[in-house]
């Protein structure tokens, strides 16, 4: 379809505001409602424009499915004719006027499920990812705080390349424009944002780290040679793994799972299977939070499957614990010791100069942080068995690491004020709840925030107490700022 060809929409329809806010958030399910109410395609109609089969079309408009694959998106917008900047991609080829006729191009190739490991498909998707973040608004941000991370099969059955080894683009070698001196500075930027975020969570720098991560797409454009394209293929890894923290800690679910998602491929390219285990614990952790368990134990075994015995102590340590975490949430709390004890025991073989920077901070003060708050999730539902349990993980994790740890810090005094108001010890619940309120406000992080507000309904109905009372309104006043 050419510049001069019409597409099958008439232009009135892609102006419809409607169509438009479903378009922007590649929200495919009404896109296409929308295409047959006011466009009057049939859905075989949209299968055919978008070399999709008709099921396919079916299981999308009735949200069964979600349209995750870059190269998806390109056939549905070229195949009904929708401008490239109206689902965050660059303009089409065929939206550019010729000034002479193009050469005859082969027949399109059948679509491939590989297609979005490959490694120019992933960069293509940095770049238009990247693109569209970074042009966003406020009401687009706004809308995008309600999209919903998909999960189930559309997102697992979506990750099983991630096992293959990773396919070749076949490609004339170029000369590259940037040395490994370049690649060890953008790792270094990449180092310092990752400690940042650690530190202080939220979004605070995000863009900056979005910014960053659009110009090593632009330099993997470029086709560097080999070892220099491995080198960004992992900054692209890093980076987006620290985009996608930086947007769950600030509310925004689905932007969050699509630069894991680009995490994980971008690790694939790299060759670096461990990081990418790292990539999908972060999602199992996403799923978690969404209370999805079942979905988070299958995330963690499918990195424990990639990696077998190849990866470190401390990412084996983390990856038992993401496990550990799921069995809890499931009340499994034979599975969860067991898990627990094998993170132990993976912990204690660890040293620090033999493993990767990004996992040097799973060290005993987090294993024991993440061992408490998993016990408080147990203790939730069965506060005499798990309660104290939690509380002296918990501490044990403060006496450890102090207020520098910034996010963690905060976790761990919330945490700890819960324990102490499930065990009906409220001078030491009020006492920690003033302290976890004074180190929330020193982070940036919604996830702070809403772990704070699960401490107000225990202050409610305690009117009695004055102490009680003026935590409360500490804490309405954190979660008001």
């Amino acid at each position: 379809m050419d510049a001069t060809t019409p597409g099958p929409l008439a232009p009135d329809v892609l102006e419809r505001d409607d169509v438009k806010r479903a378009l922007e958030e590649h929200d495919f399910a009404a896109a296409f409602s929308l295409f047959k109410k006011w466009g009057g395609l049939s859905q075989n109609r949209i299968a055919a424009a978008c070399q999709l089969t008709p099921g396919k079309v079916s299981t999308i408009i009735s949200g069964q499915q979600h349209v995750t694959s870059f190269d998806v998106v390109c056939r549905i917008a070229d195949g009904l004719h929708i401008p490239g900047r109206l689902v965050g991609l660059a303009d089409r080829p065929w939206e550019k006027q010729p000034d002479t006729p193009d050469p005859p191009t082969p027949p399109a190739a059948p679509p491939s499920d590989d297609v979005p490991w490959r490694p120019t498909a992933t960069v293509h998707l940095a770049a238009d990812l990247t693109r569209s973040d970074l042009v966003m608004d406020r009401r687009a941000a706004t809308r995008a705080l309600t999209s919903v991370a998909i999960s189930g099969a559309p997102l697992l059955d979506s990750l099983e390349g991630w096992l293959q080894q990773s396919p070749k683009d076949h490609q004339e070698p170029r000369r590259g424009r940037i040395g490994q001196r370049e690649v060890l500075e953008l790792e270094a930027t990449a180092r310092a944002f990752r400690a940042w975020d650690h530190r202080f969570g939220g979004g605070l720098r995000r863009k900056a780290v979005v910014g960053q991560l659009n110009e090593v797409a632009s330099h993997l454009d470029d086709h560097q040679t080999p070892d220099v394209e491995k080198g960004l293929f992992g900054v692209m890894a890093h980076l987006s793994g620290i985009a996608a923290t930086m947007a769950w800690d600030s509310g925004h679910q689905k932007q969050a799972q699509n630069y894991y998602l680009l995490a994980l491929r971008a690790a694939h390219a790299a060759g670096d299977r461990e990081f990418g285990a790292n990539v999908l614990a972060g999602m199992a952790r996403q799923m978690l939070y969404r209370d999805r368990p079942q979905d988070a134990l299958e995330l963690v075994h499918l990195a424990q499957k990639g990696v077998r015995a190849s990866a470190g102590p401390r990412a084996r340590a983390m990856l038992h614990t993401r496990e550990a975490w799921a069995y809890a949430a499931m009340g499994r709390a034979a599975a969860f010791r067991r898990a627990t004890g094998e993170a132990t025991e993976a912990l204690a073989d660890s040293d620090r100069g033999d493993e990767p920077y990004w996992i040097t901070y799973f060290d005993e003060a987090e294993l024991a942080g993440v061992t408490g708050g998993r016990l408080l999730d147990m203790a939730r539902v069965d506060p005499q068995s798990h309660a104290e349990a939690a509380a002296a993980s918990i501490r044990s994790a403060l006496a450890r690491r102090g207020a520098e740890a910034g996010r963690s810090h905060a976790l761990d005094l919330i945490g700890l004020a819960e324990c102490h108001f499930l065990t009906g010890d409220v001078r030491n619940a009020v006492e920690h709840t003033h302290r976890a309120v004074d180190a929330a406000a020193r982070t940036q992080s919604s996830r702070v925030r809403a772990q704070l507000g699960q401490l107000y309904p225990y202050t409610v109905g305690r009117s009695a107490s004055r102490s009680v009372g003026e935590a409360r309104a500490r804490i309405r006043e954190a979660l008001s700022s």
